[in-house]
């Protein structure tokens, strides 16, 4: 995105306290206005009250998981439509990149992350968003 283009906002979804606040400052100095949950039900509470264009999303937390909580994003009435979820995790088996889709996620990064492959991959959707 070109430096003036101002930045959509992001929340990063994560109970690892250290995995989101990487995310938050590499991101949050490239521009982009971040918010931090740290549960399922805490994103969905957020989600209505920030509307991000882009969530960053873990699967495997305490609770509602990340694959409920990106099928309830997507399937959200005025949300959803505009969202682009990019989920984060530790799973990286084929069935576990199926059942992204299969819940709407739009993109997945694997744990160990390389952050600038992250950016990379938040660029892309962010790009998306306008196109």
């Amino acid at each position: 995105m070109p430096d003036d283009t101002p930045r959509p906002p992001i929340l990063v979804v994560d109970d690892n306290h250290d995995n989101t606040e990487i995310i938050a400052r590499y991101l949050g100095v490239r521009g982009y206005p971040i918010t931090v949950a740290h549960s399922g039900d805490e994103a969905l509470a957020l989600f209505e009250q920030v509307r991000p264009s882009l969530v960053l999303l873990d699967v495997m937390m305490p609770g509602r998981d990340g694959w409920d909580v990106c099928r309830l994003m997507k399937q959200h009435p005025v949300l959803g439509r505009r969202v682009r979820v990019i989920m984060v995790t530790a799973l990286d088996e084929w069935e576990d990149k199926r059942t992204a889709i299969q819940t709407g996620a739009d993109d997945y990064v694997t744990k160990p992350f390389d952050l600038p492959q992250l950016a990379a991959k938040v660029e892309r959707n962010a790009a998306l968003l306008t196109a």
